[in-house]
Formats: structure tokens, sequence, C-alpha cells
């Protein structure tokens, strides 16, 4: 995509964004996170168990996150923070599915493939999406949506938006336990793999919708049942 396409790209994406009806968009999310909550209770219950019982730390993981930007007033100095990473940080919530304090001494980083740093119970966890039951509760919140682009933690966001042009462009939206991106590509490994998961989230941001929730929803069923992309 040239510079001169993106320029336009950005301010379509602003322009769109405030389409939305978000009184709307935030009742379903409020609605359908509260049932998924009461409905998955009784797995997420025995997946704390089973974690308390197997690895030493906390049960419920917390990690900042950069949310949604709600700023409306473009560049202007009112508008600026002293440091801004795109959006507003926030706590986000998974059961714990790697040993504790995994990333002392290295800082955040990606997890791989085959991840030593992740437990026998956590595998499980991840393979299935059960750590990420918890962040229901930051739906409930107001932090994210159901669906939207997933949140990076702030070191991570300082350098890809050097790196990936257009990066921020993501947070113009609440973040969402799935998405677009994550029901199209496995998990994140590299710079490139974060270049090409922007292009879902752009191309989600133009054409958002609550169909295209509803849609994105569906297609994150059988992306579970497959384990796809699960390290």
């Amino acid at each position: 995509m040239s510079r001169i396409r993106k320029t336009w790209f950005e301010k379509d994406v602003a322009a769109r964004e405030v389409g939305v009806n978000p009184a709307l968009l935030r009742a379903v999310n409020v609605v359908a996170a509260g049932g998924l909550m009461v409905l998955s209770l009784p797995v997420l219950l025995v997946a704390m168990l089973a974690v308390r019982l197997t690895s030493q730390g906390p049960v419920i993981y917390r990690q900042v996150r950069v949310g949604m930007d709600r700023r409306s007033c473009g560049d202007y100095p009112e508008c600026r923070r002293s440091d801004d990473i795109g959006g507003r940080p926030f706590t986000i919530y998974k059961l714990r599915s790697m040993v504790a304090n995994a990333e002392q001494g290295t800082g955040a980083v990606w997890a791989t493939a085959n991840d030593p740093r992740i437990t026998p119970v956590g595998k499980i966890l991840r393979s299935s999406r059960i750590d990420e039951l918890p962040q229901l509760w930051n739906v409930l919140r107001g932090d994210m949506n159901l669906v939207g682009p997933r949140p990076e933690r702030p070191s991570i966001v300082r350098l890809l938006k050097d790196e990936v042009h257009g990066y921020t462009l993501r947070h113009r939206a609440r973040p969402g336990i799935t998405g677009l991106a994550q029901v199209s590509q496995a998990y994140d490994s590299n710079v490139d793999d974060v270049r090409r998961k922007l292009s879902y989230d752009l191309t989600y941001l133009q054409q958002r919708r609550l169909r295209t929730d509803m849609h994105i929803l569906a297609r994150t069923v059988p992306v579970i049942l497959k384990r796809f992309g699960a390290n």
C-alpha cells in the first residue's frame, strides 16, 4: 500500500469509526459477555483449580495492555500525552499459563512454539483459549469488546509503532478477545506477522458493523476447536 493510499486510508478509518452505533454495540457486548461468563463459570473454576494445583504463582495473571484511543481532536497539542503509546492503558486478566515471573530478566517477548515457560496445564489452556475467559470481565468493565484488535503491551507498542507504519490506527476501536486477525492468522512471532495482522485489523475497522462482529464470533468457534495458532 502506497504512502498516499495509506494517508487516505487513515482518514477513512477515523471517519468510519464514528459511524458505529456505540450504544447498541456496548449493550450487545455487555449482554453477551455476561451470558458467556455465567455459561463458562464451571469451566473457569475447574481451570483455576488446575492452575492452582499444578504450579506456583497466582491463578489470575494481570498485565497492562494498550486500549482504545478515545481522543477526538487529532494531533493538536492538548491531545498529546507525555508518553504516547496510542491508546489508554488498562489491566487485562487471564488465567496464568506460564511459570511465575516468566519474563523476569527478558522483558516483554513473544511466546514461541514449544515455549519452555508455558506450563503443561497452561498449554492446554492456551490451545483451547480457556485462559482468555477472565477477559469477559474486561468486556463488562468497558476495557474491551468481544471483537476487536487484540491489545498489546506498552513496551511492544512503543517498538511496533516505529517499525510498522499505521500501527496505532488499530487503537481506534476497543480491543477485543477475538478479532479478524485472530481468526485469519496464527500468533505473532515477528514483525512481519504483525504487519500482516495489521492489515486484517485495518480491514476490520473499515468494515466494522454489528453483523461483522457476529460473523467473526462465528468464525472463532471452529478456530478454537481446531486449535488454530495454538502454541
